[in-house]
């Protein structure tokens, strides 16, 4: 028996094959979860369709994650689709390029707003209208980034949206807690997706962590997904409101061995 047969998965934020989500996708599909799918727009839905349908889902409906209306509909038609849903999937970010660029101070009031309600508030509103359809024994996963803990430069409003979102985190596991429903995150290292294209000097950030990590290599999104698998089955039951970091150790150094001269020992 794989880990997750016999449990049904809605993922949100999916938006090509590069995607996290993506990761998570197929990870779960090879644990025998059966998947549903929400995409952001029409102009996404292109993508997606085809990358569900590669993996047996014919569940595969759009939603603006700031409207409440949609959210609650996803939730309808995956209660009359599936009955009851088991795990969900939150990796949806999203901030204007303009508010990744620069110094932190320079955050707009709207720019500030919108990074918080599409990267935070969604999973809150997602975990609230899924909540009467969840499982006991069930998990609630989102996506976050070590910009929440340390000061990542041109991260700005989202490192400060990925602590909220944390927060977030801790609280929802507090209340899901007397329904045995776990809600965890997973803290990813650097990965080259459509959503981290628009951090200012990404590429700069993406091969200065594989040189700084303990490990040193880049993370992949199926690293993501196995993480995710973990997190989603029965081995993690006893483990709710937590951060895993899945970043090559790279949150744990301080500093940077100097370089020495080649004379000195």
């Amino acid at each position: 028996m794989t880990l997750l047969e016999g449990k049904t998965a809605i993922i949100f934020g999916l938006a090509n094959d590069r995607s996290i989500a993506w990761g998570i996708a197929k990870a779960l599909h090879v644990q025998g979860a059966t998947l549903g799918f929400s995409y952001a727009n029409e102009q996404l839905e292109r993508r997606v369709r085809p990358l569900a349908e590669s993996l047996g889902s014919t569940f595969t409906e759009e939603c603006d994650v700031a409207k409440d209306k949609d959210i609650q509909a996803v939730a309808d038609k995956a209660a009359d689709t599936f009955g009851k849903v088991d795990i969900l999937i939150h990796s949806v970010a999203f901030a204007d390029r303009n508010e990744l660029i620069g110094p932190y101070y320079n955050t707009s009031r709207a720019g500030f707003h919108l990074a918080m309600d599409i990267s935070v508030y969604s999973f809150v509103g997602i975990a609230k209208a899924f909540q009467p359809i969840l499982n006991p024994g069930g998990a609630l996963l989102c996506m976050t980034y070590y910009g929440s803990e340390k000061v990542a430069p041109n991260y700005n409003a989202m490192g400060v949206a990925k602590a909220a979102l944390e927060a977030s985190t801790r609280y929802l596991a507090y209340d899901f807690g007397e329904q045995r429903i776990r809600v965890n995150a997973i803290s990813a290292g650097p990965i080259r997706t459509l959503a981290s294209s628009g951090v200012g000097k990404f590429r700069d950030m993406y091969k200065y962590f594989a040189d700084a990590a303990p490990i040193k290599e880049n993370v992949t999104i199926e690293d993501i997904g196995q993480s995710a698998v973990f997190l989603c089955s029965d081995m993690s039951r006893h483990i709710t409101g937590e951060v895993l970091f899945v970043d090559s150790g790279y949150n744990i150094v301080g500093m940077l061995e100097p370089c020495m001269p080649a004379d000195r020992e």
